[in-house]
C-alpha cells in the first residue's frame, strides 16, 4: 500500500499482518477513485476516519491538504498501525487518533462541538452498519454544511437515497466493494 497523491505520493503504509483478516485496508485504486470524486486537494479541510485501520483514508486526505484528521479505531493493531503510518509519514502534529469504538468516539467529537467537511466510514462488512452510520454522524451533528460522507461498504448491503437530510451523490463498485458519497445540505 501507498499514498496516492500529495506530499506524501509515492511512500509506503503499512498494513496489517497477512494472518490478521479483522483490517481490511482500502486500495490503492479504491482511494484513487474516491479522491478524484471528491477532488484532488483539500485544502485545509477537516477529516474524520471511522473505522481507520490504517488510516489510509485519513492520512491520504492530509498528504492532499487537509488540515487535519481524526482517526478512529478500537482494535489494538489498526491503533499502532494508524500510530506507525502517522508517525513514518510525518504527520504526527496534524493527526489525531481516538482508541475508542466509533459510537463513543461520536458522542466524544459531538461534545467537544467538532465538525468536519469530509467524514470517511468503512466498518466491517459483515458488521452491515451503513445505516448506523449515517444515523450516527448526522445524529452527533459532524458533518459541516456542504460537506461529504464517504461510506465504505459490501455490494450486498443497501444504502439509502437519502437519510436526515444526506443526499447520496454518488456511488462507485470495485467487485464486492461500493461507495457511496453522502452530500449535507
Amino acid at each position: 500500500m501507498r499514498i496516492v497523491s500529495g506530499s506524501a505520493k509515492g511512500r509506503a503504509i503499512a498494513g496489517p499482518k497477512s494472518t490478521s483478516f479483522h483490517i481490511r485496508p482500502t486500495a490503492d485504486r479504491v482511494r484513487e477513485t474516491i479522491f478524484n470524486v471528491l477532488g484532488q486537494f483539500l485544502d485545509g479541510q477537516k477529516v474524520l476516519d471511522l473505522y481507520a485501520g490504517t488510516g489510509a483514508l485519513g492520512l491520504e486526505a492530509v498528504s492532499r491538504g487537509a488540515g487535519s484528521a481524526v482517526l478512529v479505531d478500537q482494535d489494538r493493531e489498526a491503533q499502532a498501525l494508524c500510530r506507525q503510518n502517522t508517525d513514518a509519514l510525518g504527520f504526527a502534529s496534524q493527526v489525531e487518533l481516538l482508541a475508542q469504538p466509533v459510537v463513543r468516539a461520536l458522542e466524544s467529537l459531538r461534545r467537544r462541538n467538532e465538525r468536519f467537511e469530509l467524514i470517511f466510514a468503512d466498518p466491517p462488512y459483515a458488521a452491515r452498519v451503513v445505516e448506523t452510520v449515517l444515523e450516527g454522524v448526522t445524529g452527533a451533528a459532524l458533518l459541516a454544511p456542504s460537506g461529504m460522507l464517504v461510506v465504505e461498504h459490501d455490494k450486498r448491503e443497501g444504502a439509502p437515497d437519502a437519510h436526515a437530510g444526506l443526499t447520496l451523490e454518488d456511488q462507485r463498485r470495485f467487485g464486492d466493494t461500493l461507495v457511496s458519497f453522502y452530500r449535507a445540505p
